[in-house]
């Protein structure tokens, strides 16, 4: 699959914003971590085709990556209802030392 086609777009939300500029320190059994970034992403895509594309387009090292899938809303329009599609989320963790000035 084309790294470019994996990430969709970027989640900027105010949850996303104020988890991007968190940042951990290290401990016994866990290294330093930096911010945690969403993007929705492509269904089929696997977490190592996430790490990969968002390594590739941002130049960055990823810590690791959480996916989760999303259901689609019920929406009505007048007395029609239909539903908007399911998703992909995905939040990337960076390594410490690096960040994403896209947040």
């Amino acid at each position: 699959m084309n790294m470019y086609r994996v990430i969709r777009r970027p989640l900027v939300t105010e949850k996303g914003t104020h988890q991007s500029q968190q940042s951990h320190a290290a401990t016994k059994s866990m290294p330093a971590r930096g911010g945690a970034y969403a993007f929705q992403v492509d269904p089929a895509a696997t977490k190592p085709q996430i790490k990969l594309a968002v390594e590739k387009i941002y130049g960055v090292k990823v810590l690791s990556v959480r996916t989760c899938n999303r259901k689609g809303k019920e929406r009505r329009v007048k007395y029609k209802t239909g539903k908007t599609p399911d998703w992909k989320k995905a939040v990337v963790v960076l390594r410490s030392e690096h960040h994403i000035d896209l947040f």
